[in-house]
């Protein structure tokens, strides 16, 4: 083994690793046989292939290089992606665009340096040396360790952790046959104040679908849509509409001048975290002077109309104007302006509002104005979510279907935040590796799926990393992923994963042309090399496990299950659902109407045989087939007559000003909190020094977390990643642009109110060497950094290490390596910062502190205490 001779070593020598072989695949710098110059050397790259697309197959299916799951069509010529656009018939989509990262599609299939084949690590864990193996090998070696976690009694100590898989379904099948809770997901570093806010005023967990094109006010909190909001693209397309073609307004708040905010009617910059301060000033403004709409609040809202003035008349537009720093009478005049065009006006988020502190209530302050001026369901208002999605009722999985399991643990229902799951699997994922080094929970198998936590998450490179390393900690760890990654890096087993390419599954999102739709995933190609899909190597192992486990599994393979799930689609002219979605790739619902004011849709009359009216409350109750009675819908009265509606899925069936579920929750954890969406200061903001600032970071529009970086054509475009800071601040502090900075940050504390922050002790996290761009677009207590950068382990592009395969994708060890190989990588990767490029940037994460915010656990990403020091080139 200490041979050069016997070992490989680089991405290309994967393609030639025979059975048994050795290959190293570790962290580092050096340039490998050939040295420099070979390097450097600026051969041109290969020509580009001119397509005849007239002679391509086509295929639809569905993108997955973000989370809006757009509609797409695929050219296929020699089993080979060569193009693709978007699917027209994706409601959605409603066009052949596509954005930047779906047209990088077909880059990803072939990708010089994917995993072709199961690995088994040969060296201590984090070294980088594997030896390849069968899959059946790697089958049995999975198998056999869950099997004995089952037959211990402890099938919870079996975890897996996904990122956006698309394949909840599946994944529930799979553990729910083993009987472990533990689906770790990263909703808390998402979006989990936004689905809370929306759950707690509507009832419902999605993100709103706003009828944009019929809007005529946008009033934005946050939200980058332009680039990295879920379903940008389609909210774009439709805000267009309504601007250019009907006159709409478009106003936006954000610490930075983001190309949503460049390209708004107006842009605000206010203090960081005070976003829910505006709101609540902008309610005061529009219940005192009469512009709300009364006759939504009198039906549904569950305070009255005395009861909203009293909450809003203590936060003034001049009370919002200190908190915020926008002047109280842009406040006021945005106020009114807003609640003019009701209904067709739409108050929303994104993260730039929820990744707070105090996230959750500020969600639900602005989501509040939809209520207050009556949009709330309306054209050209904030319309909410279907409830369909993909229901094992109208999408049925084969049979037999394995129960969900009974057990709970901290490592996924953390009681510190119990909020997170009481909706919905928001589950506190930054938290994870923190608590397996506590014991708050074990884990004796961990599966890793599209996902790299060393990269994404807070201290990922110092928390996550020294968990993951840590055998005594995680015994065994098995990773599905397309290229080698940093996840990938420290696990036991790697299993090479399909792209959305390559593989099956249904899929859908929130319909912002208010109908129900699905569509369907389909491999436009085969996986190369022994590549396989996740769900259908989850499949397998099932299938190996005991006969209580195996049964579960005997319907097939992935494609058989999507099969099966698409047999209540109607098939058209194809001989049944599964085919007809082949064909057209997206099954639209049009047979119920748009969800326009489905709270005021009414009960049928069967539904309110023996049925209870609550003469309080006027909630209707029904006992359901568990003999528990629940609310099934609300009396009001309109013109003398009183009806009987669906209202809201709320507890008071309601749009809930007041939640009274928050206060009781709150209360057992000796936290105060009065039920409403009050405005609560960030602890780590106030009296802040002048010699600190706040440290937010953002996301591009070709750029999808630890997903992306290895496509040249994206990373081409974004591949540095400079700390941008206001031209004031920079003048106060001697700097200038391209200057180096040592960027430090801090952990945050603990509120007035009874919450305690994680490790809130307000000490160093961690420094990190950046260099500065100054410009006027951001808030001055502000700096800002980009993040899905500064990989350690990965491919050329993400890593702007140009050069031929086994010299620049090994990552080190000099002197091993197969042949040298040519390729585009090889000779046109020209921010590598050898030849005068800027090199790959900074991975911020990493020295964020993690910090869930109380209650619900959204990552309070944008809290950061920070301070800076400048540096010269030659120290950086």
């Amino acid at each position: 083994m200490k041979r050069r001779t016997f070992i490989k070593s680089g991405m290309a020598a994967l393609a030639q690793l025979k059975l048994g072989e050795y290959i190293y695949l570790g962290i580092g710098t050096a340039v490998g046989a050939g040295g420099v110059a070979a390097a450097l050397a600026m051969d041109p790259p290969p020509r580009k292939t001119k397509h005849d697309y007239s002679q391509a197959k086509r295929v639809k299916s569905v993108c997955l290089n973000c989370s809006t799951v757009c509609g797409i069509e695929g050219f296929v010529i020699d089993n080979q992606v060569v193009k693709i656009r978007g699917n027209p018939l994706d409601p959605n989509m409603g066009s052949y665009m596509t954005c930047a990262k779906g047209q990088s599609g077909p880059t990803i299939n072939n990708y010089p340096e994917r995993l072709l084949h199961p690995l088994k690590r040969a060296g201590a864990r984090g070294e980088g040396l594997w030896q390849r193996i069968t899959w059946e090998e790697a089958y049995t070696e999975i198998a056999s360790r869950i099997q004995r976690s089952i037959d211990a009694g402890h099938p919870e100590r079996v975890a897996l952790h996904a990122g956006r898989s698309r394949i909840d379904a599946e994944i529930k099948r799979f553990l729910g046959a083993i009987g472990s809770p533990v689906q770790l997901n990263h909703r808390a570093l998402c979006s989990a104040s936004k689905r809370g806010a929306n759950y707690i005023s509507l009832g419902d967990t999605d993100w709103e679908s706003i009828d944009a094109e019929r809007c005529r006010y946008f009033l934005n909190f946050g939200s980058n849509f332009y680039e990295a909001h879920q379903g940008g693209l389609h909210l774009v397309k439709r805000m267009a509409t309504a601007r250019f073609d009907h006159g709409a307004k478009l106003v936006t708040f954000d610490v930075r001048l983001s190309n949503t905010a460049g390209r708004s009617d107006e842009w605000h910059a206010p203090f960081p975290g005070t976003e829910g301060a505006i709101a609540l000033a902008m309610g005061h403004v529009i219940m005192r002077e009469g512009e709300y709409d009364r006759r939504f609040m009198e039906h549904f809202v569950n305070l009255d109309i005395d009861e909203v003035h009293d909450f809003l008349a203590p936060y003034t537009p001049e009370w919002a104007a200190q908190q915020s720093g926008i002047a109280a009478g842009d406040i006021e005049r945005l106020a009114l302006e807003f609640a003019r065009q009701r209904p067709a006006a739409a108050a929303f988020t994104n993260r730039g509002t929820g990744a707070h502190y105090n996230g959750l209530n500020s969600e639900r302050a602005v989501v509040m104005l939809n209520a207050l001026v009556g949009s709330v369901g309306q054209p050209g208002g904030y319309c909410y979510g279907l409830e369909e999605k993909l229901s094992a009722s109208r999408y049925p999985q084969p049979q037999p279907v394995p129960p969900k399991p009974k057990l709970r643990t901290d490592l996924e229902d953390p009681p510190e935040w119990p909020l997170a799951n009481r909706w919905q699997e928001m589950k506190v994922g930054q938290i994870v590796y923190d608590y397996i080094r506590q014991g708050r929970a074990k884990v004796d198998v961990y599966l890793s799926y599209t996902i790299s936590s060393p990269m994404t998450w807070p201290e990922g490179r110092s928390t996550t990393v020294e968990v993951l390393k840590d055998e005594s900690l995680i015994p065994f760890h098995a990773c599905s992923d397309v290229v080698y990654s940093e996840m990938a890096h420290y696990a036991d087993l790697i299993l090479p994963d399909a792209t959305y390419l390559e593989r099956w599954g249904l899929d859908t999102r929130n319909s912002l042309e208010l109908q129900h739709f699905v569509t369907l995933r389909q491999p436009m190609v085969q996986p190369p090399g022994e590549a396989r899909s996740y769900a259908d190597v989850l499949f397998d192992i099932g299938r190996r496990l005991g006969p209580q486990q195996a049964k579960y599994f005997q319907f097939g393979d992935h494609e058989a299950f999507v099969r099966h799930q698409c047999a209540n689609i109607p098939a058209g002219n194809e001989a049944d659902g599964f085919e007809y979605m082949k064909k057209q790739g997206v099954y639209v619902d049009r047979s119920a109407p748009k969800s326009y004011e489905v709270h005021r849709r009414p009960l049928k009359p069967e539904l309110l045989l023996n049925a209870r009216i609550d003469e309080v409350t006027q909630v209707i109750y029904k006992t359901n087939a568990s003999g528990k009675e629940e609310a099934i819908g609300l009396m009001i009265e309109e013109d003398g007559i009183r009806k009987a509606v669906r209202g809201f899925q709320t507890p008071s069936r309601k749009f809930e000003l007041y939640c009274a579920e928050l206060v009781s929750v709150a209360t057992t954890l000796g936290i105060t909190d009065d039920g409403l969406p009050s405005y609560i200061p960030i602890p780590a903001h106030q009296s802040l020094p002048e010699d600190r600032f706040i440290l937010t970071s953002f996301k591009w529009n070709v750029h999808t977390q630890a997903r992306t970086a290895n496509q040249k054509y994206l990373t081409e475009i974004v591949h540095d990643n400079p700390m941008w800071i206001n031209a004031s601040t920079a003048a106060s502090l001697g700097l200038k642009t391209g200057d180096w900075v040592e960027l430090t940050t801090y952990r945050p504390v603990s509120g007035p109110h009874g919450d305690q922050a994680y490790k809130g002790t307000g000490e160093p996290v961690g420094s990190e060497r950046v260099r500065i761009f100054v410009t006027q677009g951001i808030h001055p207590r502000v700096f800002a950094v980009s993040n899905s950068l500064g990989y350690l382990v990965s491919g050329r592009a993400a890593l702007a290490r140009q050069g031929e395969r086994n010299n620049e994708a090994a990552l080190g060890q000099e002197g091993y390596g197969a042949t040298p190989e040519r390729d585009d990588l090889s000779a046109s990767l020209w921010w590598d910062e050898r030849q005068g490029g800027r090199g790959n940037g900074y991975n911020v994460n990493r020295i964020l502190p993690i910090n869930p915010q109380p209650l619900i656990g959204n990552q309070a990403w944008f809290d950061t205490v920070c301070s800076v020091r400048k540096v010269s080139a030659e120290e950086a």
